[in-house]
């Protein structure tokens, strides 16, 4: 029986929405800016596979077909251990870009299983993985620069 998860964040990047996106719409790069991101293989002109482990120990296997590639909206259909969507709303405000994150997602196995009993540890697991996301996007954007 899949579960689904709903998760939304907001923060600000000191750089303009179009070097943000460059950076979130190259995903080949992920693992040198987003400590989660282990490996990426990309499998097509906007299709990659994505191997991802935040703290606990368990890697998820994902495929991420981009959706939109152009800001405001950086978006990817994610399937493999996970099924639903990813999607940044980059917004210009003073001093760079606001980020709206949204992903929602749906889990089967023994994923699923286990959030039943763990949903609040998987909740913070990836909490983990999108504080490596701001703080290395802030990062790669900063070195862009």
């Amino acid at each position: 029986m899949p579960r689904a998860f709903e998760f939304a964040d907001r923060w600000e990047v000191a750089a303009p929405p179009a070097e943000v996106a460059a950076v979130l719409v190259d995903l080949e790069h992920y693992p040198r800016w987003w400590p989660q991101v282990r490996a990426v293989a990309r499998l097509g002109p906007d299709t990659a596979w994505v191997c991802c482990r935040s703290a606990l120990p368990y890697t998820l296997d994902l495929v991420l077909d981009a959706v939109s590639r152009t800001p405001p909206v950086v978006e990817v259909a994610i399937s493999g251990d996970l099924d639903g969507y990813a999607r940044f709303t980059l917004t210009e405000v003073a001093g760079g870009t606001r980020l709206d994150f949204a992903q929602r997602v749906s889990v089967r196995g023994w994923l699923a299983v286990a959030s039943y009993a763990g949903r609040r540890v998987l909740t913070w697991n990836h909490a983990r993985m999108m504080a490596g996301c701001r703080a290395g996007l802030g990062a790669a954007t900063a070195a862009a620069r």
